[in-house]
């Protein structure tokens, strides 16, 4: 059974789903004067082939709606696979055993893995994107991680509170767009995280554009994208990011940024790589093992 902050959740994420939608896009007539965006629940609820009541209830937290409820309704107000999958996370359709929030650390084997990794940036993401580990490149590429307090190491925080980070990306917004959505998405997975409820509370505080994006209630999964990273001596470098679930860890994700052979990205990787090698030969950099 959901608990009631998902069903509260779950609800918020209908209504601003719905608040996206105009009558027009699925073919409904434009009647009378809409005091507020996008579709009217009774619209929706007769796409569905339920009950205004039935949809009223469940927008308000009040009902426990059935996965096929659900698919049809994520028919109805046309969401992607991520926001699919997130609304039955919330409903309690995938998984319905609480879990358990121990502090993560990287196995030694992880650690060996990214210090291998020498000439691409490498990093692995926990929980709320905190920063468990990374390579010299990494820390090149984005910011020094050994100089952040081991309980502010989290990737979300960086983008949107350390000047450093949020300098080194040219599309800034959309990054942080994906942050939010990113980490919305967990919340579903996680609602009972005293440490994500701080995280959002924080930000939510601090920053205008974060607290506007989380009302916002868009999800999505970290998967793989494109970014440029503006390098103080490396230049603008156009990069793809993969990350890669660990098997030991479902919730630790290894972030790897490459460049098509032959590209001036590739070869500014290739020069800061270069660079790194050396100053690790000159004096060993600190790394991460939180």
């Amino acid at each position: 059974m959901s608990t009631d902050v998902h069903r509260s959740e779950l609800g918020n994420f209908l209504r601003a789903r719905r608040a996206e939608l105009s009558p027009a896009a699925l073919g409904l007539p434009e009647v009378g004067t809409r005091r507020v965006p996008g579709l009217r629940r009774e619209e929706v609820a007769r796409l569905a082939s339920i009950s205004t009541q039935y949809y009223t209830r469940l927008e308000q937290g009040r009902l426990q709606a059935s996965a096929p409820v659900l698919l049809t309704l994520a028919t109805v107000l046309r969401l992607n696979e991520d926001q699919r999958d997130y609304l039955l996370e919330l409903a309690g359709k995938e998984s319905a055993l609480p879990r358990r929030h121990q502090g993560q650390r990287m196995r030694p084997a992880v650690r060996r893995l990214l210090d291998s990794l020498t000439d691409v940036p490498a990093m692995v993401l926990g929980r709320r994107m905190d920063v468990l580990g990374w390579n010299s490149l990494a820390a090149d590429l984005l910011t020094d991680f050994s100089r952040i307090p081991p309980e502010e190491r989290n990737y979300v925080r960086l983008v949107f509170t350390d000047f450093t980070v949020r300098a080194r990306y040219t599309d800034w917004e959309s990054v942080g767009r994906d942050c939010v959505a990113f980490l919305r998405m967990e919340a579903a997975r996680n609602p009972d995280d005293p440490r994500l409820a701080a995280l959002v509370g924080e930000l939510s505080v601090r920053d205008a554009d974060f607290r506007r994006w989380w009302a916002g209630h868009h999800v999505a999964r970290r998967a793989f994208g494109t970014k440029t990273i503006r390098h103080p001596l490396a230049g603008d470098l156009t990069l793809d990011w993969e990350s890669l679930a660990s098997a030991g860890d479902p919730d630790q994700q290894l972030t790897v940024w490459t460049a098509e052979p032959g590209t001036p990205a590739h070869d500014a990787l290739r020069l800061l790589a270069a660079r790194s090698a050396a100053e690790r030969a000159a004096a060993p950099a600190e790394r991460g093992l939180t």
